[in-house]
């Protein structure tokens, strides 16, 4: 009787079991990454037709590349921050925002078709294998690479690989054909390039991007100033495209006191999240000037809107970039990633600063590019930044919201010294080509310089020199004879800072560079010498 009542009713309970699970399992669905339990989510039409090319298009298609184009077309949508980041290219990018890649520690140019060794790390890969500045590589393992319009980018494919893998190397030295098996190893890509006392109490120190490392970086040249006897310092933020936000808020809080807050995020998805200075900073009291450009974005902006909400430091310069979004990276599936926009962030008092975008990527980046070609650049623009909200500082200066951080002294980009010939230089890289051929012919005058310092004291470009620039330039199609007496300074300028770089490589380069820099002169007034 028993088993007849179980019989009897089992289906039923089975049907419950099932009814009751699928009712659970639709309420979770929400909040499940990825498909609910039992439902499938409706197909997109966007999945229906690449499905279509895939399986009835007339010829082939490379369908990767096609999705990617479609991928690309829907952040396109967005804003102008949220990118596709192709399998390809990820790998760059991962590397820059860890500082770090595996290669062998050199830096080189093309010239003549031909890979030249321009500078070797010190201590790195290269340098321990013996490589010299001035050697040309005629094979990289079986490659043949000398003559054959290797690019750059395939130079670099062939040099890096995974740490600890060997890379064999044939090159010219003198004309002496040498080889070399080089263990590839960590080469760092740094954010500090130059940190040095400009007077007896003034530093200076420029950071051209905020990687994992940047703050371990910027703490391992403050120190060695501060025991120079650094009081005041001048930061060179200009081109620092931003990077890690983390990084920027630990080293605004080397300059900030008490718990201030640094900056806060908020997004649709994303609750509010506060950052708040943690410790005594090791510089809250010293004169700060910040430098500063259009080419100052995001977590460079998120340190300088911070130091000027709380009038901690004098912005010098033009008005940044504009960008106030704060991305998130996730891995996909193929190697590729997404960098999605995911919050907006604010400075201290409130202000997001970023650019409006609604007008699409081209227009968003035209706006800076057109600073070059109207009087944004010549003439002070702070006028063209109050059409936003008005905010005050603590120290009651009225700043505004959108459009970038605009600085508390202009300075004019100076567009007289760059005619079109003139230009045509940079482009070249003539300047480049001949820095590097001068210190292979004059390396026993350039080694009785022993500092960037004593180099720009007893330095000076002969006519001798000046004639032989020409004769290069003129080799690149370029007449130097056409320049102004202005552009020439500035030429002559370049042209011995490459020359320090080829000794002390960005270290020396700035620093030369510094003694004419227009920005460095307001920074020096401002800040005082006294």
């Amino acid at each position: 009787m028993n088993n007849k009542k179980i019989q009897v009713w089992l289906p039923l309970l089975f049907s419950i079991t099932m009814i009751v699970g699928m009712f659970f399992g639709y309420k979770m669905r929400d909040s499940m990454p990825g498909k609910s339990f039992f439902f499938a989510e409706k197909r997109r039409p966007v999945q229906e037709i690449m499905d279509l090319i895939k399986n009835r298009y007339v010829d082939d298609v490379e369908f990767d590349k096609l999705a990617d184009t479609a991928i690309q077309a829907m952040l396109s949508k967005l804003d102008p921050h949220s990118v596709f980041i192709p399998a390809e290219e990820l790998q760059q990018v991962n590397e820059d925002l860890a500082g770090k890649f595996f290669g062998i520690g050199i830096e080189f140019n093309i010239f003549n078709d031909t890979l030249n060794v321009i500078n070797v790390l010190k201590d790195g890969p290269g340098f321990k294998a013996g490589l010299v500045t001035g050697d040309k590589f005629i094979t990289i393992d079986d490659s043949l690479v000398a003559g054959n319009k290797t690019d750059a980018d395939a130079f670099r494919k062939k040099l890096r690989g995974e740490r600890g893998t060997k890379v064999s190397i044939t090159y010219l030295r003198s004309s002496v054909k040498k080889q070399a098996v080089i263990t590839r190893d960590a080469i760092p890509l740094l954010s500090v390039d130059a940190s040095y006392m400009m007077t007896k109490e003034i530093g200076y120190i420029r950071l051209n991007k905020f990687s994992s490392v940047t703050y371990r970086e910027f703490m391992e040249a403050l120190e060695p100033l501060k025991k120079a006897g650094l009081q005041k310092l001048i930061l060179d933020l200009r081109g620092n495209g931003g990077g890690i936000l983390d990084q920027a808020v630990e080293i605004a809080d080397e300059f900030l006191d008490g718990d201030k807050l640094i900056t806060y995020t908020e997004g649709k998805h994303v609750d509010k999240k506060e950052y708040r200075c943690r410790r005594n900073g090791q510089f809250e009291k010293g004169k700060l000037v910040v430098l500063a450009d259009e080419g100052t974005a995001s977590a460079s902006e998120i340190l300088i809107g911070a130091l000027q909400d709380w009038d901690r430091a004098t912005i010098v310069g033009r008005r940044s970039f504009g960008k106030g979004l704060v991305q998130e990276q996730f891995d996909l599936s193929d190697m590729s990633a997404l960098r999605l926009t995911i919050a907006r962030y604010y400075t201290p008092i409130g202000r997001s600063i970023q650019r409006p975008y609604t007008n699409g990527e081209k227009a968003y980046y035209d706006e800076v590019n057109n600073r070059y070609h109207d009087t944004a650049t010549a003439h002070a623009d702070s006028i063209k930044n109050n059409s936003g909200k008005a905010y005050k500082t603590k120290g009651g200066k009225t700043v505004y919201a959108k459009g970038g951080i605009a600085p508390d002294y202009f300075i004019a980009l100076d567009t007289s010294g760059f005619s079109k010939n003139a230009a045509a230089i940079y482009n070249k890289s003539t300047i480049g080509g001949f820095a590097y051929n001068f210190y292979l012919q004059n390396q026993a005058l350039l080694k009785t310089f022993k500092t960037p310092a004593d180099f720009i004291k007893g330095f000076n470009l002969s006519e001798e020199n000046w004639k032989q620039f020409t004769e290069a330039a003129a080799r690149d199609s370029i007449n130097i004879n056409l320049a102004s007496a202005k552009e020439k300074s500035s030429l002559s300028n370049h042209i011995k800072s490459s020359i320090a770089r080829q000794l002390w490589r960005n270290e020396g380069y700035f620093e030369v560079m510094n003694t004419t820099d227009e920005g460095i002169k307001k920074a020096l007034e401002i800040i005082g010498t006294n």
